[in-house]
C-alpha cells in the first residue's frame, strides 16, 4: 500500500499544485469580477459554464486514452501505445477547432437555451467572443496532459499553473479595470486576460514535452500526420462513455443553473460564487482521480486484480482526509471565506449554511470521482454513464419541481445535489466491489487452468 501511495503523489501532487494555482487564479478573476457586480458575476457564471461543459468533451474523451494507452504501457506495447498518442494529438485539434467556430460566432443560441437574462445577455456574449480561442489550444494541452500522466512526468503542471496564473491576475487587474493608460473592460478584459495567460502557460508546456529526453511514448510530428483515425476510434470507445457522463453531469449542472435564472439573477451570482469555492477542493479529489486512472489502466494492463483496488482505496483514503480539513476550514470561516466575493449581507448571513452543505458534498463527490476512476481503469467506463444519466435525470426532475411547483430557493437546490453524489455513489461502491470480485474469481480459474497443463 505504501507503494501506491507514493505513486499516487507522485503523479497527483504536481496535477494538484497546478490546478489549486489555477483555480486560485479563477477565484481572483472572480473576486475582481465580483467587484464590479454581482450581475457581471452572473454573467461570467452563465458564459463559462457551458463553455466549460463543450470544453469538458475533449477533456472526456481524452480520459480514454488516457485508459487505453496506460494499459498499453503496463503491457510493455510501447510502439502502440505512443502510435495511439499521435492520433489523439491529430483528431483532438479538429474537435477544439470546431468548437472555437461554435463559441466565437454562435455563443448566443447557447446563452438563450440556459434563459440567460436580457440584462446580462450581452456581457455574457462578449465573455465568450473573448474566451473562444482557448479552444484552439484545449486539445493538443489535453493530449499532452495525457502524455505526461501515461509517463508519470507530471511536474512540469507546476510550472504551468504558476506562469499562467501569475499572468492571469496581473492581466486581470490591468484589463478589467484599465490601469497603465489602457481602458477598463470588465467582462471582456476577464476573458482576454484568461486566454492570453492560456497561451504562456501552454507555451511553456509545449517547449518542455518538445525538449524533455525521458518521455518514452513521445509521438514524433511525422507519426502525428500520419496518424491513422482507426486507432483515435479505439479511443473513443473507452472515451465516448466518459465524454457522455461528464456531458450528462454538465447538463444537469446546467439545468440547475437554469433553474436558478428562474428565482432571479442573484441566485445564479450565489451559485458562481458557492461553485467557485467548492472547485477549489475538487480539483484536489480530481487529482488523486486522475492517478487512479493513470495507475489502475496499468496495473489491469499487468492483469493485477488486487493492485487496482489498493490504487483506489488509497486514493479514496487521501481524498477524504482532505475534504475532513476541507470541511472544517469552512465551519471556522465561511464568512471569510465568501467576503472575499461579495459584500452583500444576505449572502454572507448564509454563509455558514452554504458552506455546510458544500463541505459535506466533497465526500461521495471525491468518492465518485476516485471509484468512477477505478472502474473506468478496469476497462468499463460504460457504467459511470449510466449512473450518471440516472443522476442527470434524478436532478432535472427534482430541481423542476423543487422550483416550479414548490417554489423554493437556492438551499433547497444546493440540498439536492448532495442527494445526487451520495446515491451515486452508493451505486459506484457497489459496482467496484462486484468487478473486483469477477475479476478475483476470473483470476483464479486462469490459474487453476494452467495448473492442470
Amino acid at each position: 500500500m505504501k507503494d501506491y501511495i507514493k505513486k499516487i503523489l507522485a503523479i497527483a501532487v504536481p496535477i494538484m499544485l497546478s490546478n489549486l494555482i489555477s483555480q486560485l487564479q479563477m477565484l481572483i478573476d472572480k473576486v475582481f469580477i465580483g467587484r464590479l457586480s454581482l450581475e457581471s458575476m452572473s454573467a461570467v457564471g452563465n458564459a463559462s459554464t457551458p463553455m466549460w461543459t463543450t470544453m469538458s468533451i475533449i477533456f472526456a474523451l481524452t480520459t480514454g486514452a488516457t485508459i487505453l494507452v496506460s494499459q498499453l504501457y503496463g503491457a510493455n506495447e510501447l510502439d502502440k501505445a505512443t502510435a495511439t498518442l499521435a492520433s489523439v494529438f491529430k483528431f483532438n485539434n479538429g474537435i477544439g477547432i470546431i468548437l472555437f467556430l461554435f463559441w466565437f460566432f454562435t455563443p448566443q443560441v447557447a446563452f438563450n437555451l440556459i434563459g440567460v437574462d436580457e440584462s446580462i445577455i450581452g456581457m455574457s456574449i462578449d465573455y465568450a467572443h473573448y474566451f473562444a480561442p482557448i479552444f484552439i489550444l484545449t486539445g493538443i494541452g489535453a493530449s499532452i496532459s495525457c502524455m505526461l500522466q501515461v509517463s508519470q512526468k507530471t511536474q512540469i503542471m507546476v510550472w504551468y499553473g504558476v506562469s499562467r496564473s501569475l499572468a492571469n491576475v496581473v492581466l486581470d487587474y490591468i484589463l478589467i479595470f484599465g490601469h497603465f493608460g489602457l481602458p477598463a473592460m470588465g467582462v471582456k478584459g476577464a476573458a482576454i486576460a484568461t486566454t492570453l495567460a492560456e497561451l504562456l502557460g501552454d507555451a511553456i508546456v509545449l517547449v518542455y514535452v518538445l525538449t524533455a529526453k525521458d518521455i518514452v511514448i513521445r509521438p514524433k510530428f511525422i507519426q502525428i500526420l500520419e496518424a491513422k483515425l482507426s486507432l483515435y476510434t479505439d479511443t473513443i470507445k473507452f472515451g465516448a462513455p466518459a465524454a457522455c457522463e461528464e456531458f450528462a453531469w454538465n447538463l444537469g449542472h446546467l439545468y440547475l443553473i437554469a433553474m436558478l435564472n428562474k428565482i432571479s439573477v442573484e441566485a445564479a451570482g450565489i451559485h458562481s460564487i458557492v461553485f467557485s469555492v467548492e472547485l477549489i477542493a475538487v480539483v484536489v479529489s480530481g487529482s488523486f482521480g486522475t492517478a487512479a486512472l493513470t495507475l489502475s489502466g496499468y496495473e489491469t494492463g499487468r492483469k493485477n486484480v488486487k493492485g487496482v483496488w489498493d490504487v483506489v482505496m488509497c486514493s479514496s483514503y487521501l481524498a477524504w482526509g482532505f475534504s475532513v480539513i476541507n470541511l472544517v476550514f469552512f465551519l471556522l470561516f465561511p464568512n471569510q471565506i465568501l467576503g472575499i466575493f461579495t459584500k452583500d449581507k444576505a449572502v454572507l448571513a448564509a454563509a455558514p449554511l452554504y458552506l455546510l452543505i458544500v463541505g459535506l458534498d466533497l465526500f461521495p463527490k471525491s468518492g465518485n470521482i476516485i471509484f468512477g476512476s477505478g472502474i473506468k481503469g478496469y476497462g468499463e467506463p460504460s457504467w459511470m454513464l449510466k449512473t450518471q444519466l440516472f443522476g442527470t435525470f434524478f436532478v432535472v426532475a427534482m430541481s423542476s419541481v423543487i422550483v416550479m411547483v414548490f417554489h423554493r430557493g437556492i438551499l433547497e437546490i444546493f440540498g439536492l445535489v448532495v442527494v445526487d453524489e451520495i446515491l451515486r455513489f452508493v451505486l459506484n461502491s457497489w459496482k467496484l466491489r462486484k468487478i473486483r470480485g469477477e475479476s478475483e474469481s476470473l483470476v483464479l480459474q486462469e490459474v487453476a487452468q494452467e495448473d492442470l497443463y
